[in-house]
């Protein structure tokens, strides 16, 4: 039996469907399918009932989720227990985290209380939010960091960790200072003329943020570039390229610097909640003090 199977029949338990769960999985649908069927093999039970949309757990797949989820934690468990104890060292905190908050709040913090936490040691998962969900999900990672929306859907189970806010902030229109004054971006007192943007990814919780923030309303917004990554969208919007909605803390500087300006007021705006979730019972000492720091 491989714990492959295992972590792919849980991603599919959350998704309950199979080409989402392929793909953040990293693997071919075809692939995905026939590690889930080979696991149904070996437990000789079907898990899924595949004649429903979306599909869902059968009686036995149900009964087999919270038992394939604990052994995957245990696995994970011991095996970063025997690493340290072969080490000789503590254990590494580790954390799912977006890219993005990795780079401008993370990075930040653990500098600021490393000397308060003996002997810690971290290790960084950065990657899509989806990805980063499914490592606290299987185990895999012990904390996961990540931006939360009143009117955006949470992508996991919330309810099955525990969660702290950490504190809030501003999704803003910002875009180059002299591209703004010479192509007059405004959303406030938009003129004739399309202005250019800089988008998300659709499917990604940045680009759902700013779908809410429109609402509604159609500014003339003509779509230049899309990505998935906001320090990519931020370098072309740094470049003059055109508008584009990021987090504050990722253009302080800037701002301050006078090189970035906002196109649009606070009807333009949504505020971000930056989180952190974690399973309490499986944290050291050390997490426990990463937990309490944080």
């Amino acid at each position: 039996m491989d714990v492959n199977w295992l972590q792919d029949f849980i991603c599919l338990a959350r998704v309950l469907n199979f080409t989402r769960a392929a793909e953040e999985r990293n693997i071919t649908q075809s692939a995905f399918s026939r590690r889930i069927k080979s696991l149904e093999n070996w437990l000789g039970v079907p898990l899924i009932k595949r004649s429903s949309y979306p599909v869902q757990l059968s009686e036995a797949g149900q009964q087999f989720l919270p038992v394939a989820q604990e052994a995957i934690a245990n696995l994970t468990d011991i095996r970063q227990t025997l690493r340290a104890q072969e080490q000789g060292r503590t254990a590494f905190q580790r954390f799912a985290v977006l890219h993005t908050i990795s780079v401008n709040y993370l990075s930040h913090r653990i500098a600021e209380f490393e000397d308060r936490i003996p002997n810690l040691r971290v290790r960084i998962y950065s990657d899509n939010l989806s990805t980063c969900c499914q490592l606290l999900s299987d185990g895999t990672c012990d904390f996961l960091l990540y931006y939360r929306h009143k009117d955006v859907q949470p992508v996991f189970e919330e309810r099955h960790f525990a969660r702290k806010d950490i504190g809030t902030e501003q999704m803003i229109p910002v875009a180059q200072t002299n591209a703004a004054r010479e192509g007059g971006w405004d959303l406030d007192h938009p003129g004739r003329l399309q202005i250019p943007y800089l988008g998300y990814d659709p499917s990604s919780f940045l680009g759902s943020v700013v779908d809410q923030i429109m609402g509604t309303r159609s500014p003339p917004l003509e779509l230049r570039y899309m990505d998935a990554l906001t320090e990519a969208i931020k370098r072309r919007m740094l470049s003059g390229s055109g508008v584009a909605w990021l987090p504050e803390s990722v253009v302080s500087e800037e701002l301050a610097a006078g090189q970035v300006t906002q196109v649009g007021g606070e009807n333009w705006q949504a505020t971000l909640t930056l989180s952190l979730f974690c399973s309490l019972e499986r944290l050291d000492k050390t997490g426990e003090q990463v937990w309490n720091a944080l």
